[in-house]
């Protein structure tokens, strides 16, 4: 076997130990593991440590890391790896480590893990994902949807001339957890609900999970069947979850999964519901000594519930292990109305490192923030933060909305903070811009998509993913969408300029001027503008 291109073994010691040791190299920055971890990528300059077996952090993790010179480390099990003095460590490996080399640069690294371990599929999810904003009703409607808020919400987004999108219904639509029918007290006519919004354009998608909500008809009916997860005595494990507790679903047996994937279809075939926002099923749910059909792992339930993702076009994910390739909508976990750490500042971050895991098809969380707290009675929205998470949103794959700012930026709303920078209502257009800027890139970002679907390669790309051995390996704050489009947006709370950074070539901004490359300047970024390049060929 050549140097080049080279895949090594671990030998029968390392095998043994369940690990793997290497020295990093001169200028050498790893990704991957978990993508909530993406503020602190890259690895090398500091210690860092994590364990893959059973706990992702609440968001995607892979059992692969990529490296800045060309290796990736990949295993189809988990493993625990650590940086410290310039060494990678992989240890408690489940299964055996493969170590590829020589394939020059970050590109190279994961081009060739992803062709290796997981090929795309050639899908990609549906179209209106990438061409339109999708809009959650949660924050609007938070745990009591209803019809007619439903229908009330998506005709505020037609009368602002705004376009028709992807549509989610969040928690509590439905019966209970395990009963999944929408409540006639609350939706009169689910199906006419359905055929109204696709009638003005919208895609509807509802929340599901595994969860089985115990002292119901169907936890009896499931738990006659065999079909939850139960403990050393045969009893049906119930386990705390931010909505209670409740039984899980054993998907490790093919009669389990089958019937929640009929309950699903019903919903498609009979309310006309076009695909799922699957929450839950992360592996800390899930414990090693749990009694299952099978033998399976606590990521091992978390992969088989993101498998039942694969039989719809629209299927949303925030906790998901391996399958990288698939089209699945991969969503940042929840974010707060905040700057920095947990708020805007983490999306970048998060977002490239679901690229670099074979996460093409990134979604960031909702602008604004998705904790509901941070909207409710008595709270206040930064009006500058509301528009910088909309620009910072604007290219990624997939934008989100759910809090409209004609409800938050309202000059007649007296609860609203007064801004310092001009009049709300000055907000509202400056988001419609960035709806506009939107559409007008949506076809570009769907040619992406369908790219990533043929070859794997993600949509939101890192600096040092297209241009290597330009100094950008730490660069977390801009991003590339595909090779030619540079994005900078200002994640800094009042900042009227930010620094980018530019690698060779000639770049044309939004702005009209022209910047040649390579160089790192500051350049002018009102409150109005997303600082975006495109790069002359």
């Amino acid at each position: 076997m050549s140097e080049a291109n080279m895949e090594r073994f671990p030998s029968r010691r390392e095998s043994r130990l369940g690990g793997l040791e290497l020295p990093l190299l001169p200028g050498e920055y790893w990704f991957g593991g978990v993508v909530r971890h993406g503020c602190q990528m890259p690895f090398g300059d500091s210690e860092y440590r994590y364990g893959l077996n059973g706990n992702l952090a609440g968001n995607q993790g892979c059992p692969l890391l990529v490296s800045t010179c060309g290796r990736y480390v990949w295993s189809e099990e988990p493993f625990s790896f650590e940086f410290k003095e310039k060494r990678l460590r992989i240890e408690e490996a489940a299964g055996p480590i493969r170590l590829g080399e020589g394939h020059g640069n970050l590109r190279g690294a994961y081009l060739a893990a992803c062709g290796k371990f997981f090929p795309p599929s050639g899908q990609w999810p549906d179209e209106l994902a990438f061409l339109a904003p999708q809009y959650n009703a949660w924050i609007e409607v938070k745990w009591e949807p209803t019809q007619e808020k439903i229908i009330r919400y998506a005709q505020a987004i037609l009368d602002h001339g705004w376009p028709a999108g992807v549509l989610m219904i969040d928690d509590n639509w439905f019966q209970n957890n395990g009963n999944w029918k929408f409540p006639r007290d609350r939706f009169s006519d689910p199906r006419g609900m359905a055929d109204w919004l696709h009638e003005r354009g919208f895609k509807l998608v509802v929340w599901i999970s595994p969860f089985i909500a115990p002292d119901t008809y169907t936890y009896r009916l499931l738990n006659q069947k065999k079909y939850f997860i139960y403990d050393a005595k045969g009893e049906p494990v119930i386990r705390r979850w931010w909505n209670g507790y409740s039984a899980l679903l054993d998907l490790s047996n093919p009669a389990a999964a089958d019937w929640f994937v009929e309950q699903l279809d019903s919903l498609v075939r009979d309310c006309g519901v076009d695909g799922f926002k699957f929450d839950g099923g992360d592996a800390f749910y899930y414990l090693p000594d749990d009694v299952t059909a099978r033998p399976i792992s606590p990521n091992g339930q978390c992969e088989a519930f993101a498998r039942i993702g694969l039989r719809y076009r629209l299927s949303e994910y925030r906790a998901c292990w391996k399958l990288g390739g698939q089209a699945l909508i991969q969503r940042v976990r929840d974010k707060g109305h905040r700057w920095g750490t947990d708020g805007m500042g983490d999306l970048l971050p998060t977002g490239l490192a679901q690229g670099l895991m074979g996460y093409p098809f990134t979604c960031p969380d909702m602008v604004g923030g998705g904790l509901v707290g941070d909207f409710g009675p008595g709270s206040s929205v930064d009006p500058e933060l509301f528009l910088r998470y909309a620009q910072c949103s604007a290219l990624f794959p997939i934008i989100q909305f759910s809090t409209m700012p004609w409800r938050v930026m309202d000059e007649r709303s007296p609860s609203r903070r007064e801004s310092r920078f001009g009049g709300l209502d000055q907000y509202q257009q400056w988001c419609m811009e960035i709806v506009r800027l939107r559409k007008e890139v949506g076809p570009e970002i769907l040619s992406l998509a369908k790219h990533a679907a043929r070859t794997g390669e993600p949509i939101m790309r890192h600096m040092a993913y297209v241009f290597p051995q330009a100094g950008l390996e730490r660069v977390m704050d801009q991003f590339m969408l595909g090779d030619d489009i540079l994005v900078a947006p200002v994640l800094q709370q009042a900042a009227r300029q930010r620094a980018i950074s530019f690698p060779s070539g000639e770049w044309r901004g939004d702005d009209g001027s022209t910047v040649s490359g390579p160089c790192r300047i500051e350049v002018e970024a009102a409150l109005s503008r997303l600082p975006w390049y495109r790069r002359k060929r």
